[in-house]
């Protein structure tokens, strides 16, 4: 799956954390919002995330994997922020709470999607 899969993959996982997840709301657009929360994700997550997963092996390690959620969800305040900031649509995340249950469930909807969509 190239880029564009894994964006759309990743936008209708937004969309589904919008929807279930109390706390975080679209900002923009009921469309605009998860698309661009999803491109800004994708490239955080291409670029700055592998450098970050691997300074951070040691409190992974320490915690038994459980540090790995939490950095997902500081990924999707970031993503939330810039995107509101660049193109002014995006996601708005209420709290730590939200993000973190925001960013599992985008983790295993875009998983499913991704599956489905090869």
């Amino acid at each position: 799956m190239g880029f564009l899969g894994s964006w759309l993959a990743t936008a209708i996982a937004t969309a589904a954390a919008i929807w279930i997840v109390p706390g975080i709301e679209a900002i923009g657009g009921s469309w605009a919002a998860p698309i661009f929360t999803a491109l800004v994700l994708g490239i955080l997550n291409a670029t700055v995330k592998p450098i970050v997963g691997t300074l951070a092996i040691p409190l992974k390690v320490l915690t038994l994997g459980i540090f790995s959620l939490i950095l997902n969800a500081i990924f999707l305040e970031l993503a939330s922020y810039l995107s509101r900031n660049i193109f002014h649509a995006g996601i708005v995340v209420e709290s730590f709470g939200a993000a973190f249950f925001g960013a599992i469930v985008i983790s295993i909807v875009g998983m499913i999607v991704g599956a489905v969509i090869g």
